[in-house]
């Protein structure tokens, strides 16, 4: 498998858009919210479009607003990533 997102953030952005499309504002405040921090919005949306031209996320715009949601090769990629975790895990502890 090749590397997968090197960046935490990237990783943790992808898990939050697992479970739901949602607007820029409400991802960071949920990623903000794990974290106990601010993030800086030229880190985040810098963030976002790595994703995005890494063909990861995808944009479409509802309304005045833009929407974020996981693609299908983000959805594969992520589940990779689970599997190996589970996989360290079951592995260190068996």
């Amino acid at each position: 498998m090749t590397r997968f997102l090197p960046s935490g953030r990237r990783r943790d952005i992808c898990v939050l858009l697992a479970g739901e499309s949602m607007q820029a504002q409400a991802l960071k405040s949920r990623l903000e919210d794990h974290y106990d921090e601010r993030i800086d919005p030229e880190s985040f949306y810098g963030a976002l479009d790595t994703l995005e031209r890494g063909g990861f996320v995808e944009t479409r715009t509802e309304g005045i607003h833009d929407v974020y949601a996981l693609t299908e090769a983000g959805r594969d990629r992520l589940d990779d990533h689970l599997d190996w975790i589970l996989d360290q895990v079951d592995r260190d502890t068996g």
